[in-house]
């Protein structure tokens, strides 16, 4: 019964319990599989033959599981810049609801991880992610988001803290002034989102909250 319930266990809940699932199938023998059918009627059902066979909701559960385990384990296996460079191009051909995929990748990677993921894009795909980005994205945002793709960040602690006052001064005009021009098409904010270290944008915000009485991240 033990090793019945730890076949149950592996299938239920979120996502499914691979290493286990695998370590009891490859233990099981043809009478505790016939068992495990029986004693499990969430996953199979049995007909009037006394034919246990699989519940086709729950086969398509578990082939969607399993594709969720196959992308993981491609993923993790793959080098940090492929890997970058091909949830990029999948993010593109997804549309606008994933293009926060592309904006994760450009801000929290460092200059030299996304230079690298810039070059694995021009292996994998023959062409450039600006070009890529250029060429699919028509909205608003399409500015904003080929120059931070295309961005080599200065990543010491150095901070210009007038430029920075200045510049929170601009993104709260920008804000302010969001009803007659949305502000990331705002050239003055796409150089300062895209240009500024992480240092000084950390600051630039402090000061914004200064300026303007509110939180950038909640404005």
């Amino acid at each position: 019964m033990a090793h019945l319930e730890a076949l149950a266990k592996a299938f239920t809940g979120l996502g499914v319990d691979e290493k286990s699932l695998i370590e009891n199938l490859g233990k099981s023998h043809p009478e505790q599989r016939t068992l495990f059918r029986k004693k499990t009627p969430q996953f199979f059902l049995e007909d009037e033959r006394s034919f246990e066979r699989w519940n086709d909701h729950c086969v398509r559960l578990l082939k969607h599981e399993f594709v969720r385990f196959k992308n993981a384990l491609v993923l993790w296996a793959m080098h940090p810049w492929e890997r970058d460079a091909r949830l990029v191009k999948e993010a593109l051909k997804k549309g606008p609801q994933s293009y926060g995929v592309i904006v994760e990748i450009a801000c929290t990677r460092s200059s030299e991880e996304l230079l690298g993921a810039r070059k694995a894009y021009h292996s994998l795909f023959d062409q450039s992610i600006e070009e890529d980005v250029a060429t699919h994205i028509h909205g608003s945002e399409r500015k904003l988001l080929v120059a931070l793709v295309s961005a080599y960040r200065y990543e010491g602690p150095k901070v210009k803290e007038d430029a920075a006052k200045s510049e929170a001064k601009i993104l709260a005009n920008a804000i302010k002034n969001g009803n007659k021009k949305n502000p990331i098409a705002d050239e003055e904010v796409i150089r300062i989102l895209s240009t500024r270290s992480k240092a000084h944008l950390k600051v630039v915000c402090k000061h914004y909250k200064e300026v303007s009485g509110n939180n950038i991240h909640e404005v």
